[in-house]
């Protein structure tokens, strides 16, 4: 990772204000460890502001040595070896796109984001990379079990204290704080449903793999990601499947290092063949790139908030309007009849906002069922991997408003409505509910505030 200049600069997390400055006692405990266990971190502990997710000293050796594979070095390994015709050493390398990557190539290559993404995949099956996809089926099954585990939360809110509210579980950053600092205050309320991208995984590993007659390690899954923290998320633990003996996801590279490949390659997007998306069911024709509603994420919010109002109080909601309270990343949204509030969801972003949450959460103070959380300020089309000027740790903030605008063009599509879930559900895994569908879809998210690790030192 050390050729992108983007990334040179000590491991730390997405949207941190300062380096972390946790250090180590005489004896190698955080001085800072009472303040951290369970959540406990006072308001104007540095710790929390500069939440360290992905800093050296929550980063095992073992994640390190995972983290330092995923590269421009080890792709082009991969494929060098792939050119070599060497039967035993060739992989079928597989590439998923996310839809907040888009925008940066759309920007970046001067073309609308059907015809950038056009671009970009001719260019990575010009390196021999086989199969192209974007993310949205995987995070169409993301929202489809998102909404179905809120009703049942919402549902056994009585007798269940931990069972609201609900924090979604797709930004990896989130995720890690909430696991590594904030501990049994907030993991048994975030949501089982695993992220888009490790839920691509599985459907490349498991579904495709089937489909073509391979054998999962015969297949190198690469992911093209906004931000850093996706690394991190590909190298869970759960995310790797003993019975195939593969982890879901080989290697995420961000927007910003796969430009840097093309830059490095010398390509011309002007000479690039314009290739459309391949389709997880092998279906004909190119649709182009969708997006689901809501803000520049995947709109989890808006897509429970619809589903919720509809089955538990029989409202047709069809349109949203977000309330904004401290800055236009803290907003809420609610659900009203005859004078009586039925709902009450909020958008978190960014760590400063997400504090205030955990203090609220602390004081017994959230007035809210459900809460997005994101960990970078404007949603994933702000991800360091593809919005960090030459400034470092400043976004360019006329590339995201580019990335927003070009994000919200695309045509929106609901995954209650799209037939390849539902096939998916059907001959995949074998019902909405099933064994499999719970392995593939669905994850648990544990405490780990009391576990600290020795720094491995690593810079990305």
């Amino acid at each position: 990772m050390a050729e992108v200049a983007i990334a040179k600069r000590k491991e730390k997390c997405e949207n941190c204000t300062k380096q972390c400055n946790k250090k180590k006692g005489e004896e190698g405990a955080p001085l800072q460890e009472k303040h951290e266990a369970n959540g406990e971190v006072n308001e104007e502990s540095p710790q929390l502001l500069s939440a360290c997710l992905s800093c050296d000293g929550c980063v095992s050796e073992e994640e390190s040595l995972k983290i330092s594979q995923q590269n421009l070095e080890e792709v082009n390994r991969v494929l060098a070896l792939n050119k070599k015709c060497d039967v035993a050493e060739h992989k079928v390398l597989v590439v998923s796109l996310s839809p907040q990557s888009l925008p940066f190539f759309a920007v970046k290559f001067g073309l609308d984001i059907a015809e950038a993404t056009r671009k970009l995949c001719g260019f990575l099956k010009s390196l021999g990379v086989q199969y192209v996809f974007d993310t949205t089926v995987a995070a169409g099954f993301s929202i489809l079990e998102s909404q179905q585990e809120f009703v049942q939360r919402y549902r056994r809110r009585h007798h269940d204290s931990q069972s609201l509210p609900m924090f979604t579980s797709s930004c990896p950053g989130w995720i890690r704080y909430a696991e590594r600092v904030l501990g049994s205050l907030v993991t048994p309320h975030i949501s089982m449903a695993r992220s888009p991208q490790q839920i691509m995984g599985c459907l490349v590993k498991d579904y495709i793999t089937q489909q073509q007659k391979l054998s999962a390690e015969k297949v190198y899954h690469m992911v093209v990601a906004p931000c850093f923290d996706k690394k991190l998320e590909a190298v869970r633990e759960e995310f790797y499947s003993s019975l195939l003996d593969s982890p879901d996801v080989d290697c995420v590279l961000t927007s910003a290092e796969v430009f840097h490949m093309m830059e490095c390659r010398k390509a011309s997007v002007a000479e690039l063949d314009s290739v459309p998306l391949d389709h997880v069911l092998g279906e004909v024709g190119d649709t182009g790139p969708l997006r689901y509603e809501g803000r520049t994420s995947e709109g989890f919010l808006e897509h429970v908030f619809k589903h919720a109002a509809k089955e538990l109080f029989g409202l047709d909601v069809q349109e949203i309007t977000y309330k904004t309270l401290r800055n236009r990343d803290f907003q809420e949204v609610t659900l009203e009849r005859d004078g009586e509030t039925l709902l009450q969801f909020a958008a978190v972003y960014g760590f400063r906002n997400i504090q205030t949450l955990v203090q609220r959460i602390r004081k017994g103070r959230v007035p809210y069922q459900l809460v997005e959380v994101l960990s970078c300020p404007g949603g994933c089309l702000s991800g360091r991997g593809q919005a960090e000027g030459t400034v470092e740790g400043r976004l360019d903030k006329a590339l995201v408003q580019q990335m927003e605008e070009a994000y919200i063009s695309l045509p929106v599509r609901l995954p209650e409505v799209n037939p390849a879930l539902h096939t998916l559900y059907r001959d995949w895994l074998e019902g909405q509910d099933s064994p499999q569908a719970n392995a593939a879809l669905r994850t648990q998210y544990r405490d780990l505030s009391h576990m600290h690790t020795q720094p491995p030192h690593i810079q990305w």
